[in-house]
């Protein structure tokens, strides 16, 4: 007896993850390679493979770069001191960071001329949380967990303002933000949030299919914060979900029992991967596929001026 499959929509590419790729493509055509890129242009790992077939060379520290070469910035964002590392060894800077992740690294600047104490809610190893704690890093404090706002101390926290990574669950960052406006007075937050708008309208779409089906498949890089969090919502309301990178990692087990599937992918995720993944569900025994509804997004990030 085959299964339905329902189609998360939207799904993988956001604009910003586009603008980088399209920086990077650009970049290659006008320069040739080797190009190098700071940190994975973005986290999936088919993204930055056929990259590195094209002479792509992605590094973690900017110090193993030659000097004179062309460096692209991620998506994910640097921290200042990066950014000054990379001026230092006369690199050619072609920054390919989320507009929308710039405006919290902004956000952090002003509350701290502003000499704010700044609870950053985010995950303290991702790439995208290190690059906003180097814009002030004596007057930011990063929250990962309830837990966390305990810990800070009350030391006449007078001015406090509270910033976040851009792809975190929208629904855990709320009661965070609940919390911490329990624990202290005068909070301030931007005048517009700092989850990025693809990251919203992905886990909505997660929320709107989970009770149609008995497992979902969220197709990503375990790397991929926003991946991650769609994976968790699907739990959150009572699905069992799966991250997977690719064909090969589904869960042939679950798929034999299963009369409806979730299908959706993070914002990194190319739309190659998740047709492989249909295309292997179908031969498994998949009938139906039913798209459904979302929101539609039409939002497109300028180019940097050099590569327009």
């Amino acid at each position: 007896m085959g299964f339905k499959i329902y189609l998360a929509k939207p799904r993988g590419f956001c604009a910003g993850v586009e603008r980088a790729i399209e920086i990077l493509n650009l970049a290659l055509k006008k320069f040739g390679s080797p190009i190098y890129v700071r940190h994975a242009i973005v986290h999936n790992e088919r993204v930055v493979s056929e990259f590195e077939k094209k002479g792509v060379k992605f590094v973690e520290e900017v110090e193993h770069v030659p000097e004179g070469s062309i460096l692209i910035f991620s998506a994910h964002g640097v921290s200042p001191d990066v950014r000054k590392i990379a001026e230092n060894r006369n690199l050619r800077i072609i920054d390919a960071t989320c507009p929308l992740v710039t405006k919290v690294h902004l956000e952090a600047k002003n509350y701290a001329k502003g000499n704010y104490t700044i609870l950053l809610i985010g995950h303290k190893n991702h790439v995208e949380t290190q690059g906003t704690m180097g814009e002030a890093p004596d007057r930011i404090i990063v929250i990962e967990s309830e837990e966390d706002i305990k810990k800070v101390e009350n030391r006449n926290l007078k001015k406090i303002a509270v910033i976040t990574q851009t792809t975190l669950s929208v629904d855990d960052t709320k009661e965070i933000v609940e919390r911490i406006k329990k624990r202290f007075e005068n909070v301030e937050k931007p005048k517009a949030d700092d989850i990025c708008y693809a990251t919203q309208n992905r886990q909505d779409a997660v929320k709107k299919i989970s009770p149609f089906v008995d497992i979902f498949l969220i197709i990503g890089s375990k790397e991929s914060s926003n991946s991650n969090r769609l994976k968790e919502i699907a739990e959150k309301y009572g699905t069992k979900a799966y991250l997977i990178n690719d064909k090969n990692e589904i869960p042939l087990e679950e798929i034999k029992n299963a009369s409806a599937i979730g299908i959706t992918s993070g914002a990194s995720t190319p739309e190659e991967l998740v047709q492989e993944i249909i295309g292997e569900l179908k031969s498994m025994g998949g009938e139906e596929i039913i798209e459904m509804e979302g929101t539609e997004e039409k939002i497109k990030f300028q180019l940097p001026p050099d590569l327009e």
